[in-house]
């Protein structure tokens, strides 16, 4: 470092600037860490002034003096609350949209339903091969049904559609029982089975067809007879072919159909192969002016009458 030349006038003032700048600076450190001048004592408190409530005597300075610690005031932990610190809340940049993408459908794919496949149903410890008559028509009397099958019983009964008959047994593989009248008056289809009254044992079901009756094809269309004299001929329409047919008491028709019985209100007939009573009305629609029954029968003159 290259010292200062006192010899030189500007050197020597720049000397003399320098030091009284760091004795101002002395001056100014000075005074603001220690001060200037003395503090007073502080006089000693007298032993007559009295001590305020609730404050400590102080010690006179220079004595040494043992300092009671405050009382610690016990906590009340009623008053004691939770801290609430709010959430600081973050702004989140809104999502920036793609303006070519779009919601799609999702596309369900059906589910193939399962169908449990059904326990099947144990055959029945009896057999019922078959029934005799398969076939037969309302309106008929009563008959005896005879049943076929195997592992029949003593106890077993035969059931016509659901109903107990009088039944006998034959055998293991054959029984019977009486049919009644009343059970086949209707038309239809009968179902037959044999079990034992608390169905413990029973058979499987066969069918019987209880077909409708053949009827007369003939319209009863009037009766030849005067006021006092009911004849015993009837006028008959075949339902065929329009044709007006005479008949009288026990004058079969269509080869089974027997008259039984003619009045001016209906005509009976007899079915002669199934013993079925069919009783035909007057059909007083199919009555024309000058049919045979508005005419009266002509008077045969006898023939000793006089002329």
């Amino acid at each position: 470092m290259e010292l200062a030349d006192l010899s030189k006038p500007g050197e020597k003032k720049k000397l003399i600037g320098a030091g009284v700048l760091g004795l101002v600076a002395i001056i100014f450190l000075w005074w603001t860490f220690i001060g200037f001048g003395s503090s007073k004592p502080t006089p000693a408190p007298s032993s007559q002034s009295q001590t305020r409530v609730g404050q400590r005597p102080q010690a006179a300075p220079g004595s040494r003096q043992t300092q009671t610690p405050d009382p610690v005031e016990p906590i009340n932990y009623d008053n004691l609350k939770d801290v609430i610190i709010p959430a600081a809340l973050t702004g989140v940049p809104e999502a920036r949209r793609n303006i070519f993408a779009f919601y799609e459908k999702p596309v369900q794919v059906p589910v193939a339903s399962v169908t449990p496949t059904p326990t099947p149903t144990p055959p029945p410890p009896v057999l019922l091969a078959s029934v005799s008559p398969s076939n037969v028509y309302a309106k008929t009397a009563d008959f005896t049904l005879e049943v076929s099958g195997d592992k029949f019983t003593p106890e077993m009964r035969v059931f016509f559609d659901g109903r107990e008959l009088p039944s006998k047994y034959k055998g293991p593989q054959q029984m019977s029982a009486q049919v009644t009248a009343p059970l086949i008056a209707n038309p239809g289809l009968r179902q037959i089975v044999v079990r034992t009254p608390d169905n413990r044992a029973y058979s499987n079901q066969v069918g019987m067809s209880v077909a409708p009756p053949p009827t007369p094809n003939y319209t009863y269309v009037g009766i030849l007879g005067t006021k006092h004299y009911v004849g015993d001929t009837a006028l008959l329409q075949d339902k065929n072919n329009k044709e007006i047919l005479s008949v009288q008491r026990g004058d079969v028709l269509s080869g089974r159909f027997r008259v039984a019985s003619i009045s001016e209100k209906e005509i009976v007939f007899l079915d002669t192969n199934l013993k079925i009573n069919h009783r035909l009305n007057m059909a007083e629609g199919e009555r024309l002016p000058g049919s045979p029954q508005s005419r009266p029968t002509p008077r045969v003159d006898a023939e000793d009458d006089e002329p």
